[in-house]
């Protein structure tokens, strides 16, 4: 190669090849500042990013079993609220009916106390009716009624809360719905309303261990689904204290690049003074 020439400038390749190194390293630093991300797509690290995407798409999967979770919880929390107040007002009934075994009322009492238990009554079927949240209703006893089945895993795992009837409709509530009519009677209702109370009892006990599974797996999810987005993280989050110095090196880099490619391309200049 001639060292002396005007058609071939070999010192300005080079450095034109650097700067455009420079530059492409470069903008890939900005596009990581920008991004956040060191990883952005596939050309970055195909297989980097393939671990991404499918850790991407289960979070996303875990997402809507939270939803589904915490649908699940709102239903029975509903229905425990509802069954809580039932099972309050069963006391107010057994109230009721011990001042009814008294055989000194007089008749005015007795059909006020009677009232009263029939308003009682009344008002603890429309508890049982009213709890519904999201079209469920866990307690109210209808014949479309359905178990809460709510989905807890990506692997389609589910947990089921069985429905219970607190309305007038079951068996315990039915012996205790009419209003006892004389002090002997409302003596024997004791026993049909203690009774009540135990089956709502065991009710309200079964639904609250069902909102604690919940729970639990919600917890479960939330602590799952922070893991794998911290993974993914650590697997293509740019590190931005890094890529800060980098860019700044590779500014100053770019600018001595542009430099260097200006004094090569002053060489051939120097070839002129050959011929004055």
């Amino acid at each position: 190669m001639a060292l002396n020439s005007v058609n071939t400038n070999f010192g300005a390749a080079v450095a034109l090849q650097n700067l455009n190194k420079t530059n492409a390293d470069l903008a890939t630093t900005q596009n990581r500042i920008n991004t956040g991300l060191k990883v952005s797509s596939a050309k970055d690290n195909g297989a980097i990013y393939a671990i991404a995407q499918s850790q991407r798409a289960d979070i996303t999967a875990l997402n809507a079993v939270s939803q589904s979770l915490s649908r699940g919880q709102s239903v029975v929390d509903v229905a425990l609220a509802a069954g809580e107040s039932i099972s309050d007002m069963l006391g107010q009934l057994k109230e009721i009916a011990v001042s009814l075994s008294d055989t000194g009322l007089n008749s005015t009492s007795r059909d006020a106390l009677s009232d009263s238990y029939k308003s009682i009554v009344d008002q603890i079927d429309a508890a049982a009716k009213g709890a519904t949240f999201n079209g469920i209703n866990l307690i109210s006893g209808a014949s479309d009624a359905k178990d809460l089945v709510s989905i807890s895993g990506v692997d389609g795992s589910s947990i089921t809360i069985a429905k219970v009837d607190m309305s007038k409709a079951s068996s315990a509530m039915a012996s205790i719905a009419t209003a006892p009519t004389s002090a002997s009677a409302a003596n024997s209702m004791l026993s049909k309303i203690d009774a009540a109370i135990n089956d709502v009892s065991s009710s309200l006990s079964k639904l609250g261990t069902g909102s604690k599974q919940l729970e639990n797996q919600a917890s479960f999810v939330a602590k799952l689904s922070d893991s794998m987005e911290a993974g993914v993280g650590n697997l293509v989050d740019a590190d931005l204290a890094k890529e800060s110095s980098r860019l700044q090196a590779l500014q100053t880099k770019q600018q001595l690049g542009i430099q260097a490619l200006a004094i090569a391309n002053q060489s051939t200049s120097t070839v002129l003074s050959l011929f004055r």
